[in-house]
């Protein structure tokens, strides 16, 4: 069946270049078969004089008129290449000249180009015998010079590819003669060249090579097996070798083909003669016709389809009764002829069937091709437009036409029309087909994309998963068609002088907003996206829409300890206390902050771990650790605390540190986590050191409060919300943490259970020390607790620290100090 379909593919393919071969092609190229996909067949763009551009801009294509697309177009470089494995054989068959013709399509405007691509041959096909064995039986009587024709090889290539010759393997009865026959094909006879002798040799085996032309050979075997019979002499005769008949392709199963005679001069048996159809018949062709075994006559058994295959070549055997039987061959062919059976086919060959209404009289809205399998004045077709005036058809070459407008067209009184085309044969009778065309008059583009809201406001959580979805913006159009197809986008501006796509990017086909990485509340809180929907239309139009981004605060940070500090001593705090401490002594303050805002910030104390328990406490709020009662000699000299400092947020965070405190005798100074740098300096001139931060103190406080008053006056004056002027004053928190100076900052927080003021003053990139003093009226030894001076690396982390966590109640305050002081840092607990 495969090998039927091929057959008859092939026998349609043609006639339609033989249908074709009378038009004259404006380019032609010419490539071998079997070559792999992408291959370069031509430079299409030269060819036709077209820039690379117009390939995109005009919409070329090529369009094949046979259905299969074995070409195509590589818009980037113009060429013209290969699409799919093209095998000639299946597609021309035998014929010596295999064309495909194909259109090339242009669009906007719309032009039709035909070409030709040659097909050449190569030698992949090796000559095949139907069957790879051969019997033959000749008696021994046979005089010598009588020839027996052999099965003839099959060669789908052609030209020099075909089959050349045949072989014989050496014998010395027989020898081979190869006979030409019309149109070049040679038929192998084996010739006897000695009379046999079964007595000596009863069966002579033989090996017949047939051979192609090509570069390099290929070749094929089958096997002939001569079994030397005796008696029966004389081979029955037909009285001719080659009959032709001509034979419609109507014809009805059962139909009288051509009568054929043998004559067999012996008697008897020997002369009675069975007709048949020679062993070597292709199986197609035995599906076809039937031999009358008594009478030679030929019928049909199918129906005969000229499109498929146009002529049949037909093996018959005459053979006697006798013993051994004696064989006769003639050869029949028999010519389909056609008739009027194919009804003509309208190929659309363009795709766009819309045209602008303001296009002018003439512009092309379709291309078309008609064809017809049938040959003659049977494949003769003419065109016919019917029931409009507003179109019409305009020959081009070959049986194409255009549709082109023929006269103004108006959406408004007409959007669609359904053109009807009739395509009629010249046959007797007629045939006729038709083909609607539907075309749709569209608009122009005259309507913007249109946001459901001005302004969006999206609040989002901090801390949220990359790629995540933001938003969704959605617009719409009134147009219709690629006018109404809207992508979107987003405007170039910045957050914190960053691109905006660095934070967000935007799906074109649906406006969601997705994130690009996950936001910190701490670093960005607020930032805005402008996005843009701009349609498909030319020219295209587009409108503008703002989102604004709020970053909501999450409790994503845990405490930090800024003393003991933890990135000079590690996690571990030495402190030392006399055993004369009584009940309600201060050991020493812990201090942490958090990043977090509001009761994410709100920072708890608690001793989780304790040598003894029942000797030490730690202030809820404060993180104050005190004896709970007065030291014993029973006491371990060395004490183990675990602090555990916990925020108030969900989830909750925490941080610990441990504290190690060893119990000595006779200590005459305050316990601290180190003592000043300088121990032995005089108790005078630590007195001095005390009266100046007490009077720093005393100014600043004056100083906070007149502030205070200053700015709450200039917020209510102010049109602005509260919340600006919040902003406006941590901005500047922030740029003069940015520039220090030699100033003295005051820093007085009023949120959460803990109250305290941070001093800090003197130039920040110096190497002046800084001192922390911490006063407490629970305190036994002194208002002030004197630490060691920190390094400015140390003390710029902490106020960065500082800055992050303290909430919108922080208020900084300046007064200007002379450049030689030192930096102190005084904290009230209350």
């Amino acid at each position: 069946m495969k090998y039927k379909s091929i057959l008859l593919n092939a026998l349609w393919w043609h006639h339609f270049f033989l249908l074709w071969s009378t038009i004259d092609a404006q380019t032609r190229y010419s490539i071998p078969e079997e070559l792999e996909k992408g291959s370069l067949v031509g430079n299409l763009a030269k060819d036709l004089g077209l820039g690379l551009s117009d390939i995109f801009e005009r919409k070329l294509r090529v369009a094949s008129e046979a259905g299969e697309q074995y070409f195509s177009v590589d818009a980037g470089r113009g060429e013209l290449v290969v699409n799919d494995r093209i095998d000639r054989e299946a597609l021309c068959g035998q014929s010596a000249s295999c064309l495909l013709p194909l259109q090339v399509v242009i669009e906007n405007p719309l032009q039709l180009h035909r070409m030709e691509v040659e097909i050449k041959d190569v030698n992949d096909n090796a000559p095949t015998f139907l069957k790879s064995d051969h019997v033959i039986e000749i008696a021994e009587s046979t005089v010598a010079g009588v020839r027996f024709p052999l099965e003839m090889a099959e060669d789908p290539d052609v030209g020099s590819n075909g089959l050349k010759t045949y072989t014989l393997s050496k014998d010395e009865c027989f020898t081979l003669k190869v006979k030409e026959i019309e149109n070049g094909r040679k038929v192998p006879e084996l010739v006897l060249n000695k009379s046999l002798d079964r007595e000596k040799k009863a069966v002579h085996s033989l090996f017949l090579t047939a051979v192609d032309g090509g570069n390099p050979v290929k070749s094929g075997t089958s096997k002939i097996t001569i079994n030397v019979l005796d008696n029966n002499d004389n081979v029955p005769q037909f009285e001719k070798a080659f009959y032709k008949v001509d034979v419609k392709e109507n014809s009805a199963n059962g139909s009288f083909v051509i009568s054929t005679r043998a004559a067999d001069v012996d008697e008897g048996p020997n002369g009675e003669i069975e007709y048949s159809l020679g062993v070597h018949t292709h199986p197609s062709v035995q599906e076809l016709f039937h031999v009358d075994a008594a009478t030679g006559d030929i019928y049909l058994k199918r129906q005969l389809d000229h499109e498929t295959q146009s002529s049949y070549r037909i093996d018959i055997s005459a053979k006697d009764k006798g013993f051994p039987k004696m064989e006769g061959h003639c050869t029949v062919q028999v010519d389909v002829t056609d008739v009027n059976d194919n009804a003509p086919e309208i190929i659309l060959t363009s795709k766009s069937t819309s045209v602008p209404e303001d296009s002018s009289s003439g512009t092309v809205v379709a291309l078309l091709s008609v064809r017809d399998l049938d040959s003659g004045e049977n494949g003769k077709v003419t065109l016919q437009l019917l029931k409009t005036s507003s179109f019409a058809l305009k020959p081009s070459f070959a049986n194409n036409y255009a549709l082109v407008t023929n006269g103004p067209l108006d959406r408004e009184r007409i959007s669609d029309y359904s053109i009807e085309i009739t395509a009629t044969d010249s046959g007797t009778p007629p045939l006729v087909s038709t083909k609607m065309i539907p075309v749709s008059i569209t608009d122009v583009n005259d309507n913007p994309p249109v946001f459901t809201q001005r302004c969006y406001n999206v609040y989002l959580k901090e801390n949220g998963v990359p790629g995540s979805i933001l938003f969704s913006v959605s617009a719409s159009d009134l147009d219709s068609g690629e006018n109404a197809k809207i992508s979107y986008s987003i405007l170039d501006s910045k957050v914190q002088d960053v691109s905006v796509s660095s934070y967000v990017y935007m799906n074109s086909e649906n406006g969601s907003i997705y994130s690009m990485h996950s936001f910190d509340y701490e670093k960005l809180k607020v930032f805005e996206i402008h996005v843009q929907a701009k349609d498909q239309g030319s020219p295209s139009l587009s409108s503008n829409a703002t989102v604004h981004v709020f970053i909501l605060d999450q409790n994503d940070n845990a405490p930090a300890v800024i003393y003991p500090s933890s990135a000079a001593l590690g996690s571990l705090s030495h402190q030392r206390m006399p055993r004369s401490a009584k009940a309600g002594h201060l050991v020493t303050k812990v201090t942490a902050v958090d990043a977090d805002s509001g009761h994410n910030a709100w920072i708890s104390y608690r001793l989780a771990e304790a040598t003894d328990a029942s000797l030490f406490s730690v202030n809820l709020y404060t993180g104050e650790v005190r004896t709970k009662r007065a030291v014993s000699e029973q006491d371990d000299s060395s004490q183990r605390l675990i602090l555990e400092i916990k925020d108030d947020g969900e989830p909750l965070q925490s941080a610990t540190v441990t504290v190690s405190i060893l119990l000595e005798d006779a200590l005459h100074e305050p316990i601290s986590e180190l003592r000043l740098h300088k121990a032995s300096e005089p108790s005078k001139k630590s007195g001095r050191i005390t009266l100046y931060l007490i009077l720093s103190l005393a100014s600043v406080s004056v100083l906070s409060l007149l502030t205070f008053v200053i700015l709450a006056v200039k917020c209510m004056r102010s049109s602005r919300s509260s919340g600006s002027c919040c902003c406006s004053m941590r901005r500047q928190d922030s740029e003069d943490y940015k520039n220090p100076n030699r100033n003295l900052q005051i820093q007085l927080n009023t949120d959460g259970p803990i109250k305290y003021v941070e001093v800090l003053g003197g130039d920040m990139m110096s190497q002046s020390q800084s001192f922390r003093s911490c006063m407490s009226p629970m305190s036994e030894y002194s208002d002030f607790t004197l630490i060691k001076p920190s390094s400015t690396t140390d003390f710029k982390e902490v106020i960065s620290v500082l800055d992050a966590s303290l909430p919108d109640s922080t208020w900084t305050f300046e007064s200007q100090q002379e450049s030689s002081c030192h930096t102190h840092t005084h904290t009230f607990l209350k």
